[in-house]
């Protein structure tokens, strides 16, 4: 069973973002986009997401940086991050991993995977 989930898409590539905005809300999901540390605070404080995907072209440091962010507004959300095929993994305590380029159902599959893992223990 997919549950539906908000989620928070974050980029700096407004045509990628969009790609995978609409991707998602097809399957079913709602979709917030934020590009820039600010936007992901502001997007923060007034939504609880389940799932925040953190966008392949964003810089290492700039990816631990949202990651903190998210982790600080909503620590019940999984992280999805995208890697590029040349990168490595830049957030270890990311909840899941997607290496570009993917195929659109990919996208959807690893956020239902994660919409579906037992919630996380908040300490």
């Amino acid at each position: 069973m997919v549950i539906m989930a908000l989620v928070l898409c974050t980029g700096v590539n407004p045509v990628l973002m969009k790609t995978r905005q609409l991707i998602l809300e097809n399957a079913g999901h709602i979709v917030l986009s934020a590009t820039d540390e600010r936007e992901i605070k502001a997007v923060s404080r007034k939504q609880k997401f389940d799932v925040a995907i953190i966008g392949q072209s964003i810089s290492s440091i700039a990816k631990v940086r949202v990651l903190d962010v998210v982790r600080e507004h909503c620590p019940q959300a999984r992280i999805l991050e995208l890697t590029r095929e040349y990168a490595s993994q830049a957030l270890a305590d990311a909840d899941a991993w997607l290496q570009m380029p993917f195929e659109p159902e990919e996208l959807v599959n690893a956020v239902n995977s994660l919409t579906s893992m037992p919630p996380k223990k908040i300490q």
